[in-house]
């Protein structure tokens, strides 16, 4: 389907896109803000913990369950619904808050809500894009959302400074009521066809629905690979991203320029791999080749990281390893859209999200208590070195290479095929 078959696709795009921002901009100032309320007013290691669970946890579980919706119902409605219910939660904690009602709990409480539903919308968020942009231009709309993202990264942190510093964390809460508003708003503009199932009619089975969806990724071999290739690197990369801090204060000096400098060169590399996907991205035909190269890259340069003795050098390589994850992440998405039937990429991305929640603080579990252990210079070069391990495991599976091979093997521009479940009997 090109943009001769989906007239009015840049204006829905460009609403989408718009209001993906102005919703995401409110929820990651809520994020940080509530991070530095926490820190400030309990100085206390766990209490930070538990923000954390309740606030990324419940996501990782009902993930599974958001894809199954994502695929039974409108996605639109479920995007707008779950916006409407974290803005009534939010605005729950900041009325409750200003009639002197402050307990830890009653933040998780939110914390908590927001993450659920978080775990219903991320799913439909991913899936609801083929319905509203053209095959020939996923790549593209991809390469903008991950652009977003990444920006928002760069500026939500020192806006939530300047908002939470000038007045309190409830004028925080009541920005992202606002943004959250406003996403919705915008997202009520877009047309967005109804999916319609093949099995349209049959009765409702959610559990059916859920163990369709693992069975459709256990045995088709490309999407299976795909997942397993991107747990890996978001595993392997997540303790690097989050150690390098701690890098920078043993290494280099604990003061704060270096620490901020630090963050925005890993936030601007992934703005600019969004960019890049975003311009060059729909012209590369051979994306797993991209992402292969992409996942080899970004081994040899974390493992840099760790002997890297200049400052600049190792804040241009953490630019580097941005613009690389934006190399392996916007591809992997588009092919998810291209090649999964409609009817089944709400599940298929519930488990990427599972993976995207879960596989980076389960680095940090690993990897965190080794680092008062060990050097972060010498569990940055662990790690890099395995991902290029791993990374060759892989491809010396012979299912694996021609699992990934089919993948490239469409030529550009033909409309996307199914994926072909596959005979996985000699990959065990």
């Amino acid at each position: 389907m090109n943009d001769v078959d989906m007239p009015g696709w840049k204006r829905n795009v460009g609403l989408f896109l718009a209001g993906q921002t102005i919703s995401l901009f409110g929820s990651m100032v809520v994020m940080y803000a509530v991070m530095w309320h926490l820190t400030i007013e309990t100085r206390s290691g766990s209490v930070l913990m538990l923000s954390i669970v309740f606030g990324m946890l419940p996501q990782a579980f009902v993930s599974i369950f958001g894809g199954v919706w994502a695929d039974r119902h409108h996605r639109k409605f479920l995007i707008m619904g779950s916006d409407t219910v974290i803005a009534v939660a939010t605005l729950g904690l900041a009325l409750l808050m200003l009639s002197g009602v402050d307990s830890l709990w009653v933040i998780y409480a939110a914390l908590a809500v927001r993450s659920v539903f978080a775990g219903i919308q991320t799913p439909a968020v991913s899936a609801m894009i083929p319905q509203i942009a053209p095959a020939d231009q996923l790549m593209r709309v991809n390469g903008m959302f991950q652009s977003i993202q990444s920006g928002m990264m760069l500026l939500a942190p020192a806006l939530a400074a300047v908002i939470y510093a000038s007045f309190d964390i409830v004028t925080v809460f009541f920005v992202d009521v606002a943004t959250a508003l406003i996403g919705v708003g915008m997202l009520a503009l877009v047309a967005v066809p109804r999916l319609v199932r093949s099995d349209a009619g049959e009765p409702v089975s959610y559990f059916g629905d859920l163990a369709a969806g693992v069975r459709y990724i256990g045995t088709n071999a490309p999407v299976r690979w795909l997942i397993i290739l991107f747990a890996l690197v978001m595993f392997l990369v997540g303790a690097p991203s989050y150690l390098t801090p701690l890098m920078v204060t043993r290494t280099f000096g604990d003061e704060v320029w270096k620490l901020t400098a630090n963050e925005l060169f890993w936030g601007g590399g992934m703005l600019l791999g969004g960019i890049l996907m975003a311009s060059v991205g729909p012209r590369i035909t051979r994306r797993v080749r991209l992402m292969v190269g992409s996942v080899l890259a970004t081994g040899v340069l974390v493992a840099g990281l760790g002997v890297s003795t200049n400052m600049w050098v190792f804040f241009s390589i953490g630019l580097v390893i941005g613009v690389m994850f934006a190399a392996l992440n916007t591809p992997a998405m588009t092919i998810v859209q291209e090649r999964v039937e409609p009817e089944m990429q709400g599940r298929v991305f519930g488990f990427v999200g599972i993976v995207m929640t879960v596989a980076m603080p389960l680095s940090m579990v690993v990897f965190g208590p080794l680092a008062d252990r060990f050097s972060v210079e010498a569990l940055l070069v662990l790690a890099g070195v395995l991902l290029v391990v791993v990374l060759a495991a892989i491809l010396a599976f012979p299912g694996a290479r021609r699992s990934l091979a089919q993948v490239d093997a469409a030529p550009e521009g033909a409309a996307p095929e199914p994926v072909v479940p596959q005979d996985t009997a000699g990959l065990r």
